[in-house]
């Protein structure tokens, strides 16, 4: 009975054990095979997503070559560089030197091109590649031969360097066949004017390319001239620069002060200011601005410059009108406020511009009337007309102010469109204040416009930001008869909007007129003369067969005419280029002209950048070493080198919705590391499941 009570209890024990265990191993095989897909992900993705980061195939990232554009595209090896700027000041002349190190850490052929900017009305005169003790000058070519000398040499390789303007303040350095391990050193040298605003000497050096907006009207390969690709942010220091000033005023100073970056000062020689980065370096993301200020009664009255070059007498005259007397009588104005509030204005630059507009809404008198403009892709309009600065009027237009946000494109056509059309009523003065970064691309057009539209009213631009494009701002301020300020710290906003605006209050000289008393005829920079405003001097490039004369200037200030006798005779300078900035003044003039063909401007612009051996619209200069270095066996690498996004820029506000440019790697970890977890889970429920059932059938025996 036993045995067969065993036998009994055996057979469905044998039956039941059996679809058990098929139950759980399938179960254990299933998290079994979990287990070991996403152990193998994780290894895979450990090594090929991690090392996407870290591998470089080329072994060229770690020298900095490799690089990720912040529109998520790979930039293409390019040279390292290098940049040191000397500046000598005299008086109101400035000579720029400025020495670009291409270095190639590779073991490849390269060549780079590197998109900067240089001040506006920079006269470009000289270039000089150097490789070890070898110096090769540049000469002045017409462009597209210029471009075929370049092009000549680096197929046939030989080392050479191309210098192109792309806009008066943003030109193009390429170098091309530089060895592994190479340097080829490009030096430029230009003159420029000092600014004066009647309190203090200005020196401007702008150190990059912002990005621009381009309407669809610009062509590709223009676009593409003017817009560097810009890294990705957290690249750390590229394209370092370092600078040395020397600042002769030819008077007592009070003080110098370098505004954005930290200088170090010394006073070694009478009258004379050596000034250096603090740090030795800097990125090149914002703006150098220097001022120094001249003891009080030092003001200068007059400045004159004088150069006799090539049979021709040149002259550079600055020409201050006395600060007192100006009109008292309470002005009827018409004031219309445009606020550029596109991407490229997000983060400090728009709070710096909705704080400058606040001071300018309360700044406003009874008897005012005004309007503000807003633009982006779209323009948008406080009232549909001017209306009057009365208290609840005002207070609409800060609740305005403080709903603006920054992002979009930037249409400025529409916005300057709506501000032009309207016309002031009888008797009022018409005053547009435009407020923007002006980092535009169609600046040509703009420029028409003003010139077309602009009437009895006057452009004032006040340039926002780390990096204003500051040739858009000062010759829409040229063509408006107004003038330019600029804001580049929040700090700045009340003390430059309450110049600005006491400026604009106070007119000091209008319908200014030129007598000149001299033999021959005298050619005067610029033809349109500005109106002038408190604290402005008058600015004129002269040149004639004999300077030899007297210039009388006439203007009206209220209700008197101001005159004064000037004698061109006594000017001297102590350094050539004085003619080099009278042609630079005259290549602007041709090129905003709307009465001539553009055969016929290209004609007088070639004529005059060849004759002066300047850069221009239609001269590039090049440098060509005559013997080949780079074997016929070698390819040649290169690409666009790029530039750092201005300061207190924001990436996505420009550019939108950025792409990851960085790797996924971080993420694929996080998946593997899930899949992992839940396959241990998988086994952990495995096992459970089957000690029950092990459990169970050591019970039911």
């Amino acid at each position: 009975m036993a045995a067969n009570r065993e036998t009994d209890l055996n057979a469905p024990l044998k039956i039941h054990f059996s679809r058990a265990f098929v139950i759980d191993m399938l179960f254990t095989l299933l998290a079994a095979i979990m287990t070991g897909v996403s152990g193998g992900l994780l290894l895979i993705l450990l090594v090929f997503g991690w090392s996407s980061v870290q591998a470089d195939p080329t072994g060229e990232s770690a020298a900095g070559l490799q690089l990720m554009s912040l529109d998520g595209r790979h930039i293409e090896m390019a040279p390292l560089l290098n940049t040191k700027v000397d500046i000598d000041v005299a008086g109101m002349l400035a000579w720029v030197k400025v020495e670009q190190v291409f270095t190639n850490p590779s073991q490849i052929w390269m060549e780079g091109n590197y998109r900067f900017p240089l001040a506006e009305g920079s006269a470009v005169e000289r270039m000089r590649m150097a490789i070890g003790d070898r110096r090769i000058d540049g000469v002045i070519e017409e462009k597209a031969e210029a471009k075929r000398i370049f092009k000549q040499a680096r197929e046939t390789g030989k080392r050479a360097s191309l210098l192109s303007q792309q806009r008066p303040n943003i030109f193009t350095l390429s170098a091309t066949n530089i060895a592994p391990g190479e340097q080829v050193r490009v030096t430029i040298e230009y003159q420029q004017q000092v600014r004066f605003t009647g309190e203090a000497f200005e020196l401007r050096f702008p150190m990059v390319v912002a990005p621009r907006y381009i309407p669809k009207q610009i062509s590709e390969a223009e676009a593409a001239a003017i817009t560097p690709p810009v890294i990705a942010q957290g690249a750390g220091l590229i394209n370092p620069l370092a600078m040395e000033v020397r600042i002769d005023a030819g008077m007592p100073l009070s003080e110098v002060v370098s505004r954005y970056h930290r200088m170090v000062e010394e006073r070694n020689e009478p009258g004379v200011v050596h000034l250096r980065l603090a740090d030795g370096e800097v990125q090149a993301d914002r703006d150098i601005v220097i001022n120094w200020r001249p003891q009080i009664g030092a003001e200068p009255e007059l400045a004159l410059f004088r150069e006799q070059w090539q049979g021709q007498d040149y002259a550079l005259l600055m020409l201050m009108p006395p600060l007192g007397g100006t009109t008292e009588q309470v002005l009827s104005r018409e004031l219309v406020f445009i606020i550029d509030r596109s991407g490229s204005m997000s983060g400090p630059s728009m709070a710096q511009a909705k704080a400058a507009l606040k001071l300018a809404v309360s700044r406003l008198k009874s008897n005012d009337r005004f309007n503000l403009i807003a633009f982006n892709n779209r323009s948008e309009s406080l009232f549909s007309d001017p209306q009057a600065a009365t208290s609840t009027n005002q207070q609409r237009a800060i609740a305005f102010i403080d709903r603006l946000r920054a992002d979009g494109g930037t249409e400025m056509m529409p916005a300057l469109e709506l501000a032009l059309r309207q016309r002031a009523q009888a008797e009022r003065l018409r005053q547009i204040v435009f407020l923007t970064d002006g980092s535009v691309g169609n600046e040509q057009q703009l420029f028409r416009l003003i010139q077309d539209k602009l009437g009895d009213s006057r452009l004032f631009t006040v340039g926002i930001g780390s990096a204003p494009n500051s040739h858009f701002m000062r010759r829409a301020a040229d063509f408006g008869r107004g003038s330019f300020s600029y804001i580049g710290d929040l700090s700045e906003v009340s003390s430059a909007m309450q110049k600005l605006f006491t400026k604009l209050e106070h007119p000091s000289m209008r319908d200014i007129r030129l007598d000149w008393q001299g033999r021959g005829e005298l050619e005067v920079e610029p033809q349109r003369l500005p109106d002038l405003y408190l604290g402005e001097p008058l600015l004129l490039a002269l040149k004639g067969a004999d300077l030899d004369g007297r210039l009388q200037v006439t203007g009206e200030r209220g209700e008197t005419l101001w005159r004064r006798l000037v004698d061109l005779g006594n000017g001297e300078t102590r350094r050539s280029g004085v003619h080099a900035l009278w042609a630079r003044e005259r290549i602007k003039s041709i090129m905003a002209s709307t009465a001539i063909t553009l055969q016929q401007r290209r004609e007088q612009v070639l004529k005059i950048a060849l004759e002066h051996q300047l850069v221009s619209p239609y001269t590039s200069l090049v440098a060509v070493e005559k013997t080949p270095v780079r074997p016929a066996d070698e390819s040649l690498h290169g690409g666009d080198l790029p530039v750092s996004l201005p300061a207190g820029w924001s990436a996505q506000a420009v550019f939108g919705p950025l792409p990851r440019t960085a790797t996924w790697a971080p993420t694929y970890l996080l998946i593997g590391m899930a899949l992992l977890g839940l396959a241990w889970i998988a086994l952990w429920l495995g096992s459970r499941v089957n000690g029950n059932r092990l459990n169970w059938l050591v019970d039911r025996g």
